[in-house]
């Protein structure tokens, strides 16, 4: 798996990765790993460890997502190879004063709300309870329940959303608006090493391209249901686009110029997000979407509208 470049924590979401940073010892490995594969018994001598010692922090830091391994073979059977996920960590801190929450106008769309869409197989939908309609029939799509739609997933296409402009209400200028949700890539079974090129646009206005590194199943997502088997995508990374005055960015890092101009957002009544796998990417690696009681985070697509001061 190729690294991505910057990992953002949250303390109050991502506490294993807080966890296993908190160690001199797996810092000193992960160091190690930014720039090289190692095997175990490499990153001891290294280190000057025990190698049980190396195995155990290893893990540790395996099962936080901040590295991965993989079997491959030696002189005598096989060895665990060690790799890091991330250049750079960056633990942040939501503030959310009385003055913030003056200045957002925050909303929450099932993720099941499309107002359009369309999608290519394999792809589907499930509510916490239960399949909806059939599974790889694109038409299940226009289902009454997919409005209780927890995870859906298709391999290329779209699907879109309309969220009512609240900002047109407001005396103050929009500054700056943010989508957040949960993604991972789509494979028959999971595959953590499955990249695809995921694009979001907004008011039809393209602001770039996330590349999901894999479709995730090492283990069950914290809010998956039980009746889900263990075989499918089980989770995704929580990723924030923005639009501001000055560009575009993904967790905090332009990814373009497009800026909240180019939107015009005082045009429309709605706000336009669609998130689509182009059948000409260079990765098509399909796309899953988590909402509420899947995934890590128990939430469903959020946009937030921030407002002058």
């Amino acid at each position: 798996m190729s690294k991505q470049r910057l990992l953002v924590i949250n303390p109050k979401q991502d506490s294993k990765a807080l966890i296993a940073l908190s160690s001199e010892v797996r810092l000193a490995i992960y160091d190690l790993l930014r720039n090289q594969s190692m095997n175990v018994r490499e990153i001891a001598d290294t280190l000057h460890i025990p190698a049980s010692t190396a195995a155990f922090n290893v893990a540790n830091m395996e099962e936080a997502g901040l590295i991965e391994t993989y079997s491959q073979k030696a002189t005598k059977g096989s060895q665990k190879i060690c790799k890091a996920l991330y250049d750079e960590i960056l633990i942040t801190f939501e503030i959310e004063s009385e003055d913030t929450a003056q200045n957002t106008i925050d909303m929450e769309m099932p993720i099941g709300l499309y107002t359009d869409f369309n999608v290519s197989p394999p792809c589907g939908l499930c509510s916490a309870q239960n399949m909806i309609g059939y599974l790889d029939v694109p038409a299940s799509f226009h289902e009454a329940e997919r409005v209780k739609a927890s995870l859906l997933w298709f391999q290329s296409g779209y699907v879109e959303y309309k969220f009512p402009n609240n900002s047109l209400y407001e005396s103050r200028e929009l500054e700056a608006l943010e989508f957040t949700l949960e993604l991972s890539s789509e494979v028959p079974g999971t595959n953590t090493n499955w990249p695809s090129d995921i694009y979001v646009s907004i008011n039809n206005v393209e602001i770039g391209c996330w590349t999901s590194p894999g479709d995730f199943g090492d283990k069950r997502g914290k809010f998956t249901p039980d009746w889900w088997k263990l075989e499918g995508s089980q989770y995704g990374l929580l990723k924030t686009w923005s639009v501001a005055k000055s560009g575009s960015f993904i967790d905090g890092k332009q990814i373009s110029n497009v800026c909240l101009k180019d939107l015009n957002i005082k045009d429309h009544h709605s706000i336009k997000l669609r998130i689509e796998v182009k059948d000409q990417a260079k990765h098509v690696g399909g796309v899953n979407i988590f909402g509420k009681s899947f995934g890590n985070y128990d939430r469903d697509i959020h946009l937030r509208l921030i407002l002058e001061k």
